[in-house]
């Protein structure tokens, strides 16, 4: 059966590296099928290695998209070395744009040490999924491991600033506008840009 590391979305070439996630957000496009925006099946049948991944990478040329995002069926960064390994071998490839991660923000706890600094050189954009405003409406939507896991993903998004060009939160439009208002003033008070995204079912 193929597997589906890369695939395009426009103008953007996404990478799938691992189905595992510790969240269970209630909006997850996982719910909606097997693949987003007209992929493939992005469930994978073993995490691919390094050799896959740069045979995926030579079927396509980077200078025909705006940027390469860390987004599949899947939170990248429980793969943090083969993603990063990822990003370098990809720098190294001719019309390489800016590299995009989309992220629960939820590193640090997955590898129980700080881990934005890694990202310096290697990611160009880091997109960190706010989902709610408040802790108790964050806990319900995103349905994470740990308790603390809106107080890590925000002090990963803050840690993120220091090494990363460019760093967002985003919050899905599914949310009460009393939330993505709570969820503006949270971005503000942070000093990080809000970005209220459509759901895509």
């Amino acid at each position: 059966m193929a597997m589906t590391i890369l695939y395009p979305v426009g103008s953007h070439l996404y990478v799938n590296l691992t189905n595992r996630c510790p969240c269970s957000c209630t909006f997850c496009i996982r719910q909606n099928g097997d693949g987003a925006y007209g992929s493939d099946s992005l469930w994978l049948e073993h995490e691919p290695e390094m050799a896959e991944i740069r045979a995926a990478f030579s079927k396509y040329s980077l200078a025909d998209y705006t940027e390469i995002v860390f987004c599949g069926y899947g939170e990248p960064t429980e793969r943090l070395d083969v993603m990063l390994e990822t990003a370098e071998y990809a720098k190294t490839l001719a019309g390489c744009p800016k590299i995009r991660l989309n992220t629960n923000g939820l590193s640090d706890k997955i590898h129980g040490v700080p881990t934005a600094e890694r990202l310096k050189g290697l990611i160009d954009i880091v997109s960190v999924s706010l989902n709610a405003g408040t802790k108790d409406a964050y806990l319900a939507v995103t349905r994470p491991k740990w308790d603390d896991a809106f107080e890590a993903m925000q002090a990963f998004a803050v840690d993120c600033k220091q090494y990363v060009e460019k760093v967002m939160f985003t919050v899905v439009d599914v949310i009460s506008a009393e939330e993505i208002s709570a969820a503006q003033a949270l971005s503000d008070s942070l000093g990080i840009p809000l970005r209220v995204r459509p759901y895509d079912s």
